[in-house]
């Protein structure tokens, strides 16, 4: 049991990982993650060690077996590491009444992701070593050199942010990792599209019909899909969410091609209520060491992900050999014992110094390319209107046509839910992509509508926030 053998596998190696699975497994129980998220996070930290003790304890032979996971995961783990190092350069937040607020980072224009993707974020002054994903609402194609994401004060975490953020800062250093989301858009060419949220739910709607925004102002002969948005918010304040809808650009933007309908409900009030508006716009002063979001490998990532990769391999297979024929076999040769666990050492050693060496030479000379693209994006002014002050009782002065599209759209409830059967029963087009993003109870309640039966036209499709 306590034996680390030398000839064979370590019974040792064996029983330390074991321990440490263990921990991470108690730590990952739903109660334990939800109400100690710290201890659930740095419990998780300790994979590397698992590996390590896992790997000494497996022997060679199955470390053969798995070196290519093992080897990939190696690979995609520093990258994400290398990227995460940089301070990205944050334009502006904007602050909105619903303790929600909005960050708008700088990015490279050739930087293109998908709607609903998400983008980790850690701000050191809060917190050196957390990572939270955020859902990007903005769309790459139409704000080609801003990225934005929305946070919703909910935990201590974004608290001390917002408390950052409302002390006005001249300046606030983030590091990012991402973006990360799904490979295609494809419900964006169903006939109609119904969105249905439930609060924060609705971030991954606005990418979508921002994205929506490209094509109809863009794109003018592209078949755009009828769209419905069904959300539903606790307070009136909560509306002020839909200002997201339309990006916060100068450029100007048609939505006149796109047939929009826009129901909100406010559960917990039965009527309007006065709020007090308290939107702040905040523009951060750029400083030179901030880089605006790119790629980790630049324009072509797949072809350079594919040289990493196969140079990496090759260069492990050859420093393999080397320390084969000139530290283990020489000694094997004599009829000595080469200490079994040392040779798994030199497997994990070779692996990782091959991966660090091509990985960091690749990535710091597209760190060079992506920081000459860098310093040619400027950063412009943002517009302060609020396109649907008016449905929250706040006057504002709506100063466009999509703004004033976006309030005539948008018809308000209160103190009631949506009727889901109603509206997606009501929908008669052939082709209906159904996306829904909100509570466990309302996207069961949208699946059991979709998987009725009762109407052949419904596709369903789920995002969720849960972990």
């Amino acid at each position: 049991m306590i034996e680390w053998s030398s000839s064979y596998v370590s019974n040792v190696a064996g029983e330390i990982a074991t321990l440490v699975a263990i921990a991470m497994w108690v730590t990952s129980l739903y109660k334990i993650r939800r109400k100690m998220f710290d201890l659930f996070f740095y419990t998780h930290q300790l994979y590397t060690l698992y590996i390590i003790f896992y790997l000494l304890h497996v022997g060679v032979a199955y470390t053969c077996m798995i070196l290519p996971g093992i080897f990939l995961f190696l690979i995609d783990r520093y990258l994400r590491f290398l990227q995460s190092k940089r301070s990205v350069r944050l334009i502006s937040s904007r602050l909105l009444s619903c303790n929600t607020f909005e960050l708008t980072f700088s990015k490279n224009p050739a930087l293109t992701y998908n709607p609903t993707s998400i983008l980790f974020v850690n701000v050191p002054s809060v917190s050196k070593l957390q990572w939270h994903p955020f859902t990007i609402v903005s769309s790459s194609n139409l704000e080609t050199d801003k990225l934005s994401v929305v946070i919703k004060c909910m935990g201590s975490w974004s608290q001390k942010l917002e408390k950052q953020l409302s002390s006005s800062p001249d300046h606030l250093q983030i590091s990012t990792e991402g973006p990360y989301g799904p490979s295609s858009s494809h419900f964006l060419s169903r006939e109609c599209l119904v969105m249905i949220s439930g609060g924060s739910g609705i971030t991954p709607m606005i990418s979508i019909f921002r994205e929506l925004i490209y094509r109809s102002t863009l794109q003018p002969n592209t078949k755009l899909p009828k769209v419905i948005l069904i959300t539903s918010f606790k307070n009136t304040s909560d509306l002020t969410m839909l200002d997201l809808l339309l990006p916060i650009t100068t450029a100007p933007f048609d939505i006149s091609n796109l047939e929009c309908k826009i129901e909100a409900y406010i559960t917990r009030e039965n009527e309007p209520q006065q709020h007090e508006s308290k939107q702040q716009l905040l523009v951060f002063k750029q400083n030179p060491k901030d880089s605006p979001i790119s790629a980790a490998l630049g324009k072509s990532s797949w072809l350079w992900l594919g040289a990493i990769i196969t140079s990496s391999f090759f260069m492990f297979l050859l420093l393999l050999g080397l320390v084969t024929r000139y530290s283990i076999y020489p000694i094997e040769r004599d009829g000595k014992l080469y200490h079994y666990s040392a040779k798994i050492i030199w497997d994990m050693f070779l692996a990782c110094a091959s991966i660090f060496i091509v990985t960091s030479v690749i990535f710091m000379w597209q760190k060079r390319e992506n920081e000459i693209e860098g310093k040619q994006i400027q950063n412009v002014e943002i517009p302060t209107n609020s396109p649907v002050g008016n449905l929250c009782g706040i006057e504002r002065e709506l100063e466009s046509l999509p703004h004033q599209s976006i309030v005539q759209a948008t018809k308000v409830h209160y103190g009631t839910r949506p009727d889901l059967k109603r509206i997606l029963f009501g929908c008669k087009e052939s082709d209906v992509g159904v996306v829904v993003c909100g509570p466990k109870s309302m996207r069961h309640e949208v699946a059991n509508i979709c998987a009725s039966g009762l109407a052949q036209n419904l596709h369903f499709e789920s995002i969720s926030f849960n972990w």
